[in-house]
């Protein structure tokens, strides 16, 4: 068995069957027996078990595991590859799908033998427009210094299992999973493959999901921080993959900390307050500084300056053509896979 495809499920009634049946559409007999999807039931309160277990009766071709209670989207993952046989394993998300020929793609280039093959993607509104992701220009340049870019998620790479063994590595509780699992398999795999080719559809601003839900749990990213950043300690790390990791940590902090739909206006000065003590424990000694306004805020922790920029900001949204006193404050086609060598 080539590949495991792990599709962790929770209430997504209106979803599931899409995702599912992306899976295997076009594949051959022979491809299909390449590949074994595994879909775990996270205790799901509305028909998605029931859901699963009828698709399984009739393709035969879909593994359901059922988890006793809810443990979350990590853990139920964990479930899924523990059950895996595939030499590789791809984590979809039950509310996402793949385009036509996006399996076939992934097998050709697993068949090279990488250690991990990361894909390109696109976004996908509720109105169902298509746009690509900011980070997928990481892919046009195979390099660690490029790679380490692409937005961290688990759905955009495919690892060899035996890799995740080697490295005793599972996705821990929590929001924010993705954060310690989806840049150390990069850092320690040796063999990267280079798929710039879109092979995933992700759904955003989906209701009930968690990146468009305000509550307190999105303070859980900081916690998914100490653990990645703990996994990089103990390792010898170039300064300058250190330095990326530790901008990466505050740019991803800062979006949530701006998103509306996340974090409530009434959290926003502790959240703010708790990214400058991040920035402050795990500023590199030798970090060479950021030209960005709202890392120089945070690490002034400077909420008072921050609160303004970003109601200024908000009002040049509004504001094409933004007054002179707001004005201040606001100082391709896809190539062929290629597998690089990073270590």
């Amino acid at each position: 068995m080539l590949l495991t495809v792990v599709v962790p499920v929770y209430a997504v009634e209106g979803y599931l069957y899409q995702c599912l049946e992306s899976i295997r559409a076009g594949l051959t007999a022979e491809e299909s027996a390449s590949v074994e999807v595994i879909a775990v039931d996270d205790a799901s309160p509305d028909g998605c078990g029931e859901m699963l277990d009828g698709y399984a009766a009739r393709h035969g071709d879909l593994r359901v595991v059922h988890l006793s209670h809810n443990v979350g989207l990590g853990l139920a993952r964990n479930a899924g590859l523990a059950e895996a046989r595939g030499e590789y394993v791809w984590f979809v998300d039950s509310d996402d799908w793949l385009p036509a020929g996006s399996v076939r793609a992934v097998l050709q280039q697993l068949r090279t033998g990488p250690d991990l093959l990361l894909i390109d993607h696109l976004r996908v509104q509720e109105n169902g427009r298509l746009e690509r992701d900011a980070s997928s220009g990481a892919l046009r340049d195979p390099t660690l210094a490029s790679l380490i870019k692409l937005q961290h998620t688990a759905w955009n790479r495919i690892v060899r299992r035996g890799l995740l063994e080697e490295l005793n590595l599972r996705f821990l509780p929590g929001w924010y999973e993705d954060v310690p699992f989806s840049n150390p398999v990069l850092i320690a795999a040796d063999r990267v493959a280079v798929l710039d080719r879109v092979c995933y559809h992700y759904r955003v601003g989906r209701l009930g999901a968690i990146t468009a839900t305000r509550s307190e749990r999105h303070f859980e990213a900081f916690e998914q921080y100490d653990r990645m950043l703990a996994w990089t300690a103990e390792r010898d790390l170039e300064p300058w993959l250190r330095h990326a990791l530790f901008t990466l940590m505050v740019n991803h902090l800062l979006v949530v900390l701006g998103n509306d739909g996340r974090v409530h206006p009434r959290q926003r000065r502790a959240f703010f307050k708790r990214l400058a003590a991040h920035y402050r424990r795990y500023l590199p000694a030798d970090y060479p500084g950021h030209p960005g306004i709202k890392h120089k805020l945070v690490q002034a922790r400077s909420y008072a300056a921050y609160a303004t920029m970003r109601q200024a900001y908000r009002v040049v949204k509004r504001n094409p053509e933004p007054s002179p006193a707001v004005q201040p404050v606001l100082a391709s086609a896809p190539q062929p896979a290629q597998t690089v060598t990073i270590r």
